[in-house]
């Protein structure tokens, strides 16, 4: 199955740098402060088992960005650190505004690292694609950022309708942003986390800040694709792949 990953990524606050890293001050730019707080994390309602059981997760405040990484973005960090292209980056390359396609977890850790910024949790990310609906103290918990029914005209899915005329990826924030400010949360190209994935771990999760099991075979991805049907665009679901396969 053909799938495209962007690369979603939060404010590192020691960055890390073998690599020339881009200043602080840029990594600021085009990012959101993703506020503190607690949401109730997975889902009891679909017949995804390592979505289960619904627990509630508690997020300290961190940034992330707005924008899913741009073709253009990822030429500044090829070109400064001489990383192998993704496929079909000639293809690429005559659509700078669209998310970066083809790039494998090793990649986007190494992106992070160079932007001065890492990856996003597994919990971080599903905390702030719900965008403050966190089905805690009478707020609601949806299916997707902007409610329980999918919607064309809020994300690039399988299929053209209504906003959504897409054969392939859709320029970055094409769409509404959701309650936190951030674009593209569902739908567009599936983001990698942080995380090692365990279909089991929801069952021993620490209730705050959970950074996923120390070691495993896959990480996890979130948020759907172009190419995916409206299922797999829900916050709580959970793809995995190995860290060295580019999608």
């Amino acid at each position: 199955m053909t799938k495209g990953q962007s690369i979603s990524v939060t404010l590192r606050p020691k960055p890390v740098a073998p690599p020339p890293v881009e200043t602080v001050t840029k990594t600021l730019d085009g990012m959101a402060l993703i506020p503190a707080g607690a949401f109730m994390m997975g889902s009891n309602d679909d017949n995804q088992e390592d979505e289960k059981p619904e627990h509630q997760v508690y997020i300290d405040a961190f940034y992330m960005d707005k924008y899913e990484v741009t073709v253009a973005q990822y030429q500044r960090f090829l070109n400064a650190t001489q990383r192998s292209n993704p496929a079909n980056w000639s293809e690429q390359t005559q659509n700078p505004t669209h998310p970066v396609v083809s790039v494998s977890w090793e990649d986007a850790k190494a992106y992070a690292q160079w932007a001065g910024k890492r990856l996003p949790t597994e919990a971080e990310w599903e905390y702030a694609a719900r965008g403050g609906n966190t089905g805690i103290g009478g707020k609601p918990k949806y299916k997707y950022p902007w409610g329980d029914v999918a919607n064309h005209d809020r994300a690039n899915y399988s299929g053209k309708e209504g906003k959504d005329q897409w054969d392939r990826t859709s320029p970055v924030g094409s769409f509404a942003a959701n309650g936190y400010g951030l674009y593209d949360m569902a739908g567009n190209v599936w983001e990698w986390c942080a995380d090692w994935y365990d279909a089991n771990y929801y069952a021993q999760s620490p209730e705050r800040n959970p950074r996923g099991p120390s070691n495993a075979q896959y990480r996890v991805l979130r948020g759907g694709a172009w190419i995916n049907n409206d299922s797999n665009m829900r916050c709580a679901l959970r793809l995995w792949f190995t860290p060295y396969q580019r999608r």
